[in-house]
Formats: structure tokens, C-alpha cells, sequence
């Protein structure tokens, strides 16, 4: 058995598709993962990958040629979903699950279809990264707040368990094209950064001043004081039901939404 280590993103699992259909060894024989093995077994071989970005791209372009717009779609948000190696109970490697579907799909006389055939463990699992990823980057697209910087930078942070940024990103500069703006991902440490009139790129923030993002630009403090009073104002303290509100906004994204970080209503937004 040859098992293929790659990067736990979009590009690295990728290569890792081609890598491993490239070797030849036969599919039934080659596993890919993205954690690599507490104990190492004297039967397996492991090749590490090495993320390229032309194979990642010669993948992608295969995949929405086979599979349409919608299956990719679903397949990279599958690979941008979370890897939880908390659960004892043993679950099938999310780059491995991937790499089996993409291997069915082009069996397939149509690929688009792939993600039906849900009585296989690997298209389960995947249907199921891909939900996860796709339903939280929904709910982010309506809790996301930008903030204006006094640089005229328009700012949001997030604090996502999956890898939502590209969707973000690839949403926003359809929505913002004429704007300078960021979406900033604490969890990870990177940033979707998209110049006005041009696409949208991800980096990474080793270098990011942080005491920038907290310096907003005068008609922006105003409009926060002018929005955080109206929503104060329209509250029933009668009706204050903080199980509800934290079923339809979960916490872990009301640190990153204007009403709850800087509202001074605290009975009714914050618990």
C-alpha cells in the first residue's frame, strides 16, 4: 500500500490526486491523507507530496469539465472542510474519501452525478465535508460585517472552523468589485485581500498590523454608534431569549459581528 502525505488544503490535496494517479500503482493500492501516521507500518510506503500549484490546476480544470460547476463546487468544499482527528471512533481520511470519489466520478458516464451514490462510505463522507463547509460559509455571508478602516480599507475578521475563504472571497468581489477590501481569518492566520477592479487573492498574515484593523475611519465609528442604538432600542426586554439567539447566530461568530462586540445593551446581546 502506498500512502500519499499532502498539505490539508484545496492545492495540496490535489497534487495529491494527481501524484497518486500519475504513479500508477493502481487505485486500489494508493491512499491519501493529510495527517500523518502516529505509528508507521512496515508494509505501507509513504511519499510525501510536494504542493504544486500547475498539477492542483490541471486537477481543478478536469473535475469542472467532468463534473460541472455545481459537483466541483461541492468536491472543493468537501477538501476545505475541517480534518477532525478528535474522535476516537475511527473516520474515513477526508483526502483518501476525496480522492475515491474523484476515482468513481470519471468512471462515471456522467460525473456530475458522483455525489448520489451516497452507500459509499467515501461519497458519504465527502457529501457530508462538503455540507459542513458550504452551510457555514451560507451563514457567514450573512453575519460577516466590514468594517471601514481610516486607510478606506473595508475590514472583516472571522473565526471559521472550516477553510471558507475562497468562497468568501470569490462571493464578495462579485458583490464589492470596486472595492478595497479584506476578510481577515483568525483561525488560520490568512486573509482574502481583493484590490479595487481586480480579482481576489489569499495570503498569509505573518506581517499584519493589527493595531491597523482597530483604527476606523470617522463615518464608520458613527455609523456603528447610529446601528448598535437601533438595535438596542428595538429590543423586548420581556422577550429576551438567549437560547434563541444563539440558535440562529451560534457564539462562536458573535465575537465578529458589531452588534454583540460593541452594543452596551449586555443583558440582551451577551450572555
Amino acid at each position: 500500500m502506498y500512502l500519499f502525505l499532502c498539505e490539508d488544503n484545496i492545492d495540496g490535496i490535489f497534487t495529491g490526486v494527481y501524484d497518486a494517479w500519475a504513479s500508477r500503482y493502481g487505485h486500489n493500492n494508493v491512499s491519501l491523507t493529510t495527517c500523518p501516521p502516529h505509528n508507521y507500518t512496515l508494509f505501507h510506503e509513504y511519499i510525501s507530496v510536494q504542493t504544486d500549484f500547475e498539477k492542483s490546476a490541471k486537477v481543478a480544470r478536469t473535475l469542472l469539465n467532468r463534473m460541472g460547476e455545481e459537483t466541483y463546487t461541492e468536491v472543493c468544499q468537501a477538501a476545505s472542510a475541517l480534518e477532525d482527528t478528535s474522535h476516537k471512533k475511527q473516520v474515513m481520511n477526508k483526502a483518501d474519501a476525496l480522492y475515491k470519489t474523484i476515482v468513481l466520478a470519471l468512471s462515471l458516464p456522467d460525473s456530475s452525478k458522483v455525489l448520489n451514490y451516497l452507500g459509499e462510505p467515501y461519497v458519504n463522507r465527502v457529501f457530508h465535508l462538503s455540507r459542513s463547509t458550504g452551510n457555514e460559509a451560507h451563514h457567514l455571508l450573512g453575519f460577516l460585517r466590514f468594517q471601514e478602516l481610516e486607510n478606506g480599507l473595508l475590514f472583516a475578521q472571522i473565526h471559521p472552523k472550516n477553510d471558507v475563504l475562497p468562497f468568501l472571497g470569490e462571493h464578495f468581489s462579485d458583490r464589492l468589485p470596486q472595492e478595497n477590501f479584506m476578510i481577515y481569518d483568525a483561525t488560520r492566520k490568512q486573509a482574502v485581500l481583493h484590490p479595487k477592479g481586480q480579482g481576489f487573492f489569499i495570503t498569509d498574515t505573518q506581517d499584519l498590523d493589527h493595531e491597523m484593523l482597530h483604527r476606523f475611519s470617522p463615518e464608520e465609528l458613527e455609523y456603528q454608534k447610529l446601528w448598535c442604538g437601533f438595535f438596542d432600542s428595538i429590543a423586548i426586554e420581556a422577550r429576551i431569549n438567549p437560547k434563541l439567539q444563539n440558535q440562529n447566530i451560534l457564539k462562536r461568530f458573535q465575537q465578529d459581528v458589531i452588534e454583540f462586540a460593541r452594543s452596551s445593551n449586555n443583558n440582551i446581546l451577551k450572555q
